[in-house]
């Protein structure tokens, strides 16, 4: 019986491009950081509560730099490549730990990126996943619901419902799996704003067929809908829901 097709949604080379944006961005004034940088600092709290130090580690997402350069000051051998698919199987293995700053958030063959993921681990490694999760960007979809109300078209991406990790880890043979998840609410002045912020943070579109772009009109329209939502002060709130999903390989290597 054969497997059934995995659908495309999204483009590996907009995937690519999108971080390869937010690299070439991460020194500008104003860029935006605070996802990264949260997901960051959640990462090195976690290797510190579990004190589990690396002595081989690989590091996808990160444009920053900065989780490499803890990793490596701590003394672990650290390989941080800026493009390596995920949904491929991995050119290295026997490595003690994997961090993913987002990238699974637009990856075809979850499931699949998963499996990978164990299995360049040496037994006992361990793998620190986050990505953005199914509550992120209300104001957002809003917005371009109400840019064409008679013809949305698909210009945000779907997005992992954390419930579903568990059983996505159990079926790639990841051993003690967990997900967490929290919020990070920001505030923004303009839709615009907002838009830059998630180019700035390798989260623009991958879709593999992505739509037009919004005509003046319809863009106006997301304008206008993005701040009926802003508080007194004329601030509209947005969410991100970051998802963290930690495992490992077993002692025994399977």
């Amino acid at each position: 019986m054969t497997a059934p097709a995995i659908p495309t949604i999204f483009s590996p080379c907009r995937r690519d491009a999108r971080l390869a944006r937010a690299r070439s961005r991460a020194a500008a004034p104003g860029a935006a950081r605070f996802i990264a940088e949260d997901m960051i600092e959640d990462t090195l709290e976690r290797l510190a509560f579990l004190r589990h130090a690396p002595a081989r580690a690989l590091v996808l997402g990160d444009w920053t730099g900065s989780l490499a350069q803890h990793l490596r000051a701590g003394g672990a051998e650290v390989d941080a490549p800026e493009t390596l698919d995920p949904e491929a199987p991995f050119p290295t293995s026997g490595l003690d730990l994997i961090v993913v700053i987002g990238m699974l958030d637009a990856v075809n063959d979850l499931p699949g990126a998963l499996i990978h993921l164990r299995n360049a681990l040496a037994p006992g490694g361990l793998v620190i996943a986050h990505f953005i999760g199914g509550q992120s960007l209300p104001a957002l979809r809003a917005a371009m619901f109400a840019a064409e109300p008679d013809r949305p078209a698909a210009r945000l991406h779907p997005l992992v419902d954390p419930r579903a990790g568990p059983g996505l880890m159990q079926r790639a043979g990841w051993k003690d799996p967990v997900v967490d998840t929290h919020l990070l609410t920001v505030r923004y002045t303009t839709l615009d704003r907002l838009v830059s912020d998630l180019r700035d943070s390798a989260l623009g579109n991958a879709l593999a067929k992505p739509a037009a772009p919004l005509g003046k009109a319809a863009l106006t329209r997301a304008r206008a809908a993005f701040a009926t939502r802003a508080d007194a002060d004329g601030k509209t709130p947005e969410t991100f829901e970051i998802v963290t999903l930690t495992g490992r390989r077993s002692l025994a290597g399977t």
